[in-house]
Formats: structure tokens, sequence, C-alpha cells
């Protein structure tokens, strides 16, 4: 197939064009050309929003969009002349409202977020800017996503408590819940909706089960080959000052997405791939200050 990816290299957009390179597709990625380009792919340097022609006359048989955060992003990508057979807009949870009811499904009303403020609202505003205009678009809200390439400092937080042998804060009981997905699923989600083409056209994606953040430190920790010791955190104490989730906890209801994908891969395996793509690439994670938080105050 031919395919663009916009973006191509950071995180999920460079996962992404790597996975359809492997599987022998013809990848093309939209980026600025600031960094370096996934080996196999061709670049179509621009801002996606200051198209001069680069996409006008081009044909593929999906674009798949990871870095559309707000209307504008979409319109002005289809303003482009670009055309395609599939169009594939990754968009977020983060469209649901905190105070809806759990576990999200498809059919809840989108809204504000407190927690995700203008990130949700505005990948809310890119699905409806795409739902208007590509009828048969596909929309893929995933919860938090993990695997290598991860630039966020999440699991390479406790991957680094672990090698230097520290205790682990955790907020109040450690018992809040977190829903993962890891970033190869994603993309063997996409393909399967490329050779399947549903109807469905909106879907959560994600874990099927999720895990306490217990549960989840103490598996970054065996990862590295250490045991976590916890010390709980009072309530009153920011969370996100020391900790890489916000204190918010949500389920998606994930079922449309297991009659295709029944089968994600294992949290425990994942986070060995991570981990052993962090060692090598330590200086591409963005750090959050969460140590010296730590050592100053707790």
């Amino acid at each position: 197939m031919k395919i663009l990816v916009t973006g191509g290299t950071v995180f999920v957009s460079k996962y992404t064009a790597e996975y359809f390179v492997k599987r022998g597709d013809e990848v093309f990625v939209l980026n600025r050309g600031r960094h370096s380009q996934i080996k196999g792919v061709t670049l179509i340097e621009g801002d996606r929003n200051h198209l001069d022609g680069q996409l006008g006359h081009s044909v593929f048989d999906a674009v798949i969009d990871v870095t559309a955060y707000t209307s504008k992003d979409v319109d002005n990508l289809l303003d482009s002349g670009v055309s395609f057979r599939n169009y594939i807009l990754i968009s977020s949870s983060a469209v649901y409202p905190e105070s809806a009811q759990q576990p999200f499904s498809e059919e809840t009303p989108l809204g504000p977020n407190q927690f995700w403020g203008a990130y949700g609202t505005g990948k809310t505003e890119a699905e409806a800017a795409l739902a208007k205009r590509v009828s048969n678009a596909y929309i893929l809200r995933p919860p938090y996503l993990y695997g290598p390439y991860n630039n966020v400092y999440r699991e390479a937080f406790v991957f680094d408590c672990a090698a230097k042998s520290r205790k682990f804060y955790l907020p109040k009981d450690g018992e809040m819940k977190l829903q993962f997905f890891h970033v190869e699923d994603l993309c063997r989600f996409i393909d399967i909706l490329l050779e399947k083409e549903p109807q469905q056209h909106i879907f959560n994606v994600g874990n099927e089960t999720s895990v306490s953040i217990r549960e989840w430190a103490a598996l970054c920790y065996r990862t590295v080959g250490k045991e976590a010791s916890f010390v709980s955190v009072n309530a009153d104490i920011p969370q996100r000052k020391y900790f890489s989730f916000y204190d918010y906890e949500y389920f998606l209801n994930v079922q449309k997405q297991r009659q295709y994908l029944p089968e994600t891969k294992p949290l425990a395996e994942g986070l060995q791939e991570a981990y052993l793509w962090y060692m090598q690439n330590t200086d591409s994670v963005n750090r959050k200050p969460y140590f010296a938080f730590i050592d100053e105050n707790l």
C-alpha cells in the first residue's frame, strides 16, 4: 500500500511509519525535516498547516493522521488537495468528559475534560472537522500509549527509579487504575482497519483490563530486575509534582475493538520492549524534575 503518515519522527508517528515500512508498504512521512527520518520512508518536507502544493497531486491508499490536534490541522491537510482511499485519525480518550459514566463507550457524549483541557477539546474539534468532510474516516481513541520511542517521561521515570534503587512514591494507596495500549497494537489495529474496512468508524482502543499504579510501578521495577519499595504520599501534595499521571482514573470500553483485535500485548512484555529501547535512547525522553521535588519535599 501507499501510505502517508503525518509526523514520523516522534513516538507514535515514528513507530507507525516504521511498522508499515517493515510490513512492506510504501510509506511517506509529512514533517518539517528537522529530525532524522525512519529508514525506508520518503520524506515530504513541509508544515501541515502551510502546505504549498506538496500534496496536491498525491494519491494514497491511506492517510494515518497522528499529528492532528485541532480542526485547523485537519482542514489544512484536507485543503491541500491530497487524495486517499482511507483516512485514519489518531484521536484520544481525552475527548470524554471526566464526569461521564464509565466505562466510556464510543457513544458517550464528548465534552471538556478538566484534566486534559485544551488537548481534549482540540481533539474533539479535529474529530468533528474530519467527520464533516470525510464521512468514511476512521477515528481511534486510545488511553495511555506506551512502548518503544515513547519520549514522555512515564515508564522511563520508573525505570530510572528502579535503576537507582530508589523507593517509589505512590499517590495515596496506590490503587488508582490506568489503562494502557502498546503502540504496536495500535498499528496492528490500523492494519486490520485498512484490510477489512469495517462499517464501524469510531473505536475506543486499549487493553481490555486496567492496572493499578502500584501494580504498574512494580512491573516497571521487575523489568529492570529490581523489587519496588513503596512510600505512600498524602493526597494534599500535588500528584503531578512527583508522579507521571494525573489524579484521574478512567476506563474505556474496548469491546468493539476486540471484535477485530481480541488479543493485545501483555503489559510485562510491552514494558520490556520499552525498557530495552530506553536503555539505548535515554537522551530521547523529555524528563521532568520529579527527583528534585521528591528529594526536596518528600
